[in-house]
């Protein structure tokens, strides 16, 4: 039996159904992202301007990614200097966050245009 079940005082048959069920966890989630991978391409192949649709976004987010990595600052504080983070991990922290910010004021921008103007409709 494993140790760590010995610990917890599981018995033998609770650790095996514990072990199981992560094992089955696992494989779900396996093909959770073999789904999402997959169906959205054998899609996209039927309708290729999900294609162009696609490309266009991504660009986006690219471009949205390297106006934040521009005016973002790579000054390191005195707690990343203990935690020895560098330069470039904290000008990429703070890209990383800085498009955060962008895109969820963007998605806000949005729900609010969309919300008013089906308020006009």
């Amino acid at each position: 039996m494993n140790q760590l079940c010995i610990e917890k005082e599981v018995s033998e048959f609770g650790c095996s159904l514990i072990s199981w069920g992560l094992y089955f966890g696992y494989f779900l989630f396996g093909v959770a992202i073999i789904a999402a991978v997959v169906l959205p391409l054998m899609n996209a192949v039927k309708n290729p301007k999900v294609i162009a649709k696609a490309g266009i976004g991504v660009g986006l987010l690219v471009g949205v990614f390297i106006i934040a990595f521009a005016i973002s600052s790579d000054e390191v504080s005195q707690i990343g200097k203990v935690q020895d983070v560098s330069a470039t991990s904290s000008k990429m922290i703070g890209a990383g966050l800085l498009m955060f910010y962008f895109t969820l004021l963007g998605a806000v921008i949005g729900l609010l245009y969309s919300e008013v103007s089906k308020a006009f409709k």
